[in-house]
């Protein structure tokens, strides 16, 4: 069942790359008596989400953080490796890249995407959340091929 405004975050690890190596982050450590804005992709390095999406999150983080947004959180079911290579690649130091390595957060929100087909295994679909501590308050989850409704700029305007 997909995760709806008004539902709590489950409680799942992910992991985040640090200078030492990855280290675990718990749901908890990242929506607890925060607000945050948390999108995911499908995958890193992929030309959507490297040309659009992500690049929007980092020429709006500025204006995301003085909406009173204390973190600005991408997911996508990838390793920490990945993830923090392609943050850096990206020059998105203000957002916090978090690695769903198998899937388990995405699986427990109900927002799995199917992408054999693509070569790509088991993923996540692409959406946007704004979560509140811990409870979501927005969610958009974009059809197939779109960055509409979790863009940078459709989250600002949705906080």
């Amino acid at each position: 069942m997909t995760i709806q405004v008004g539902d709590k975050i489950p409680a799942v690890n992910f992991k985040t790359m640090t200078a030492d190596g990855p280290k675990e982050i718990t749901s908890e450590e990242v929506f607890g008596g925060k607000k945050v804005v948390f999108f995911a992709v499908p995958g890193a390095f992929t030309p959507g989400c490297s040309m659009t999406h992500l690049p929007g999150f980092v020429v709006n983080a500025d204006a995301i953080k003085a909406k009173g947004v204390d973190t600005i959180a991408c997911m996508a079911v990838n390793d920490a490796f990945v993830m923090g290579a392609w943050g850096q690649v990206q020059n998105a130091e203000e957002v916090l890249m978090l690695a769903d390595g198998n899937g388990e957060f995405t699986a427990a929100v109900g927002l799995e995407l199917d992408a054999r087909g693509f070569g790509m295994g088991g993923r996540a679909k692409r959406f946007g959340m704004i979560v509140e501590d811990g409870t979501v308050t927005y969610l958009g989850i974009e059809a197939p091929g779109e960055i509409k409704v979790s863009s940078a700029e459709a989250m600002l305007e949705q906080l």
